[in-house]
């Protein structure tokens, strides 16, 4: 089970603020006036760095980080499905065409689905991963 979660290194500004960074994804960086705002800002970073990949040709990376002093940050929900979409159609060896079959959708359709910046709605990536042979699990658990 995948769950687009990585480990941050949350560390105090140089004058004020949180500076968050990611070892296993060194393009997400940034900061907040404090732990709250640092958490949120963290999760869009990653989500909005982990984006980048599919549109570079680029494997996610694997979460190796871990241990003390770290914080374990997950993106938001719909990067989440968005990245497991474009995860499973790279797997699944198939083209576009071949994707809006299963789906019954037209092909300029499924460029949009596959698009890692276009808002794709949950229902619309819960078919493209179904089409894919996966499901899409959502879970509750306590915040930090």
């Amino acid at each position: 089970m995948r769950t687009f979660t990585y480990a941050a290194k949350f560390e105090q500004g140089d004058e004020q603020g949180i500076v968050v960074s990611f070892p296993d994804v060194p393009e997400a960086i940034t900061q907040g006036d404090d732990m709250a705002d640092a958490r949120a800002q963290a999760e869009e970073a990653l989500g909005l760095a982990l984006l980048t990949y599919p549109e570079r040709g680029m494997s996610l990376p694997k979460a190796r980080a871990k241990g003390k002093g770290f914080t374990l940050i997950t993106v938001a929900p719909g990067v989440a499905a968005k990245l497991a979409v474009l995860e499973a159609f790279k797997e699944a060896g198939i083209g576009k065409s071949e994707l809006g079959r299963r789906m019954g959708k037209d092909e300029k359709e499924i460029r949009r689905v596959l698009d890692p910046k276009h808002p794709t709605k949950l229902p619309t990536m819960v078919e493209a991963l179904r089409a894919l042979g996966k499901r899409l699990i959502v879970s509750v658990e306590e915040a930090a």
